[in-house]
């Protein structure tokens, strides 16, 4: 009896672990403002265009691995 009982709590567990990891409980609410999200990425795009237009340009080329090794190598007379 004892066995039973340890073996249905094991697998109790086991199926709420798992629940937890699936999302279990299917209480989605449904997407109501759906034409509102169409007209959005419109008004972020021309946001967008406008902020990178409004960027300077860099005079200097940008080197990401500059602090990795030396930018120029030192020469030896001869």
């Amino acid at each position: 009896m004892r066995i039973l009982v340890i073996a249905a709590t094991v697998l109790a567990l086991t199926v709420a672990s798992a629940q937890a990891q699936m999302g279990g409980g299917g209480r989605r609410q449904p997407n109501e403002s759906g034409a509102k999200a169409d007209n959005k990425p419109k008004v972020d795009e021309k946001a967008y265009k406008a902020a990178l237009e409004r960027i300077p340009e860099s005079k200097e080329k940008y080197d990401p691995w500059g602090g990795a090794r030396p930018s120029e190598p030192t020469k030896k007379p001869k």
